[in-house]
């Protein structure tokens, strides 16, 4: 019976000590408003799954989409104007 290399190799890369680098971590703070939006929307048609979404349903979920997709926007504005040469 031979060892399986390979798997030792999977589950050792996850281990407990590798933390994520510096730049990891700024890349998820530079991303977090798109990601707290998306959970504001998620939530909101969340609470219209068990029933029939009223007119008020409707708008807080229009509005919660009107937020994540101007999150999207001011993220990637962001990362265009941080580019060398200012490509777009």
């Amino acid at each position: 019976m031979s060892p399986i290399v390979t798997v030792q190799d999977a589950v050792t890369a996850f281990a407990d000590f590798m933390e994520p680098t510096d730049a990891e971590l700024d890349a998820i703070e530079q991303e977090m408003p798109v990601i707290l939006a998306d959970i504001e929307l998620l939530d909101t048609q969340i609470v219209t799954l068990d029933r029939s979404p009223t007119e008020l349903d409707h708008q807080r979920i229009r509005r919660a989409r009107r937020r994540a997709l101007a999150a999207r926007v001011a993220l990637i504005n962001r990362k265009s104007a941080s580019m060398p040469g200012g490509a777009a």
